[in-house]
């Protein structure tokens, strides 16, 4: 682990103007750099670099941050070695603090399963080109439309039809049975005896590698190649110390320039079918490692794109993953889409029988999830009956509810109520509302800016202004917050030791967020701060403090409601709900 301090004094040392500018040419407007934006195509500057607050800022695709993430994003490489090599450039020695003996194991480990994973690749890979036994599996391939270009760009390799070749090539080249048991390539004879015999887990199978953000190898996918075999189509990596399921997308290395540029992200089920697409030119793609989207997925898309198109199979089951992904991806405040293939096709095989343009002309022509699924409903024979219409209705009235963003389910559901022919007053009530809110009344506007919610104002003022940081660290935030929702970052900022308005510092402590965290840290570098900081932070806080006493009132309350309550309980939650009412008043009061 690199120290805190050290992080800093390489932010200090390293001036992200002159960084920058190494890569390629900044040219002064007033107080800022600009140059056109190497993370999307774009024929106007609009990345912007300030030297004053040392960060950069892209107004075209919204990548931005410190001089580490630049370094991070540009590279393509992790923080540690960003932080090396700016290290380098600066002519300072890192000396790295001593990890606990658990934290120094799963590092150490986590080393050696990456290059593993590595190894395995270029090994399958290996097979695929040279090893008579993968005849099949090229001539598979081929069929396929794969080129031994395309396999090589991918690295698509071959899983010899043995117990155990990977195994004894693995251990050949240094790697113990803890390790390979540990990335998930092999499995135990006998799950109880972990010294036991193991086996490899893919056999005589088409590989393909999957990659993290980074494009390291971290699990693989196998497809068999028997047409008639009762082995699973698709055999993937078990979860592991470097694979999470749900959160990784297969092609997103690749695809990320792609999705900003068109603002879009096509969703295929497989890996077959985002080769194709991408290789014939269409590169805003990913794939799920299942079918269905998960929080985690849907979360990652949203930093790129604002709008998807789902695009698995016009089966049923394909119709069920469609609905299955669309609670996260709604959560997400995402724009979905369906695209459907002609009868008889998947992306892959119009792409191979009519070209890449049918495939665009098609997803081009994908339908808001809305109306698709309108459109599947009407061919059903409940659907004209007045019962199966208000079923259908109260269905698609669970889907609206899904949408965070106030505007956006508005403008649904208006549009679903005409599609339905029913009343907008009926399906506002099927939504749990009264009736849309007349023309004289405020309409509930989309979700504010993160810098003006209350929780947003304290997260710049923390990190912003030396005094009010001090007196919010004086308050009982680390019992209050853990159970306030979106204070994860104020949090954070909180508990760094950070130094309000010094960019080395600030600099230090976003390089170790989450992208998404950091875009926010830079929106809030450019805020204004108010006049007084420390009242606006009182205030904040008290009104942080209210909100959450009067949760507090409102679910005793429930409580209170509940049928055939003892006695003893009514008088203990009445006397629950004064105590909670008098703290109230006494956070309303002006401070003295």
């Amino acid at each position: 682990m690199i120290p805190n301090e050290t992080i800093e004094q390489i932010a200090a040392a390293n001036d992200i103007v002159d960084v920058i500018g190494a890569y390629f040419p900044l040219k002064r407007a007033g107080t800022v750099y600009k140059a056109l934006c190497p993370f999307h195509q774009e024929k106007s500057p609009s990345f912007t670099v300030n030297p004053q607050r040392q960060i950069f800022k892209c107004f075209g695709c919204g990548a931005g941050g410190s001089v580490f993430r630049f370094v991070m994003s540009y590279e393509n490489i992790d923080f540690p070695t960003a932080a090396k090599r700016l290290a380098e450039r600066a002519g300072i020695q890192i000396v790295e603090e001593q990890l606990s003996a658990e934290d120094d194991r799963r590092f150490k480990m986590r080393k050696r399963l990456l290059a593993l994973h590595a190894q395995a690749a270029d090994w399958f890979h290996q097979n695929l080109l040279d090893s008579d036994d993968a005849k099949r599996a090229r001539n598979y391939l081929k069929g396929r439309g794969i080129r031994s270009e395309i396999a090589k760009a991918w690295r698509i390799g071959y899983a010899p039809d043995a117990w155990d070749a990977l195994g004894n090539w693995a251990r050949a080249e240094g790697f113990n049975a803890d390790e390979l048991i540990a990335s998930g390539l092999v499995k135990l004879r006998d799950e109880e005896k972990p010294d036991g015999e193991f086996y490899d887990r893919f056999r005589d199978r088409v590989m393909f590698p999957i990659c993290n953000d980074l494009g390291e190898v971290i699990a693989f996918s196998g497809r068999v190649l028997q047409s008639d075999s009762q082995a699973a189509k698709y055999v993937n990596s078990p979860e592991t110390m470097l694979f999470t399921k749900g959160n990784v997308l297969f092609g997103l290395h690749k695809s990320k320039r792609a999705l900003v540029d068109k603002d879009s992200a096509i969703v295929l089920e497989g890996q077959l079918d985002l080769i194709s697409a991408f290789e014939s030119g269409v590169q805003n793609v990913v794939a799920p490692q299942g079918t269905a989207f998960t929080e985690k997925q849907a979360r990652t898309l949203k930093r790129f794109v604002d709008e998807v198109v789902l695009c698995f199979d016009s089966d049923s089951a394909g119709a069920k993953a469609t609905e299955r992904s669309l609670a996260a991806l709604l959560d997400a405040n995402l724009v979905v889409r369906v695209a459907t293939m002609p009868e008889g096709h998947d992306p892959d095989s119009l792409i191979r029988a009519e070209g890449a343009d049918a495939f665009v002309k098609q997803i081009a022509d994908a339908r808001d999830f809305f109306d698709f699924q309108i459109d599947r409903a009407a061919n059903t024979a409940e659907f004209p009956t007045p019962r199966g219409k208000m079923q259908f209705a109260r269905k698609m009235a669970e889907s609206v509810k899904l949408i965070t963003d106030a505007v956006l389910r508005e403008s649904v559901a208006n549009k679903v109520a005409t599609r339905l022919e029913i009343s907008l007053k009926d399906f506002w009530s099927l939504l749990g509302k009264t009736a849309k809110p007349s023309a004289d009344e405020p309409q509930q506007k989309a979700r504010p800016l993160f810098s003006k919610t209350t929780i947003g104002a304290l997260s710049l003022l923390a990190l912003r202004h030396d005094d009010a940081r001090c007196w919010i660290l004086e308050q009982p935030w680390n019992e209050l917050l853990p159970e306030i929702p979106q204070s994860e970052l104020l949090v954070k900022i909180l508990q760094a030791n950070l130094r309000p308005g010094e960019p080395a510092s600030i600099s230090a402590f976003s390089s170790r967020l989450e992208p998404e965290e950091e875009i926010v840290v830079n929106a809030l570098l450019d805020e204004k701060l108010p006049e007084d900081a420390l009242a606006a932070a009182r205030d904040c806080w008290r009104d942080l403090e209210r909100r959450e006493m009067e949760h507090r009132r409102d679910a005793v309350l429930a409580r209170l409601r509940a049928p055939n309550l003892p006695v003893s309980e009514v008088a203990k939650l009445q006397k629950q709900i004064l105590d909670l009412q008098k703290r109230i008043t006494d956070i309303a009061r002006p401070f003295s």
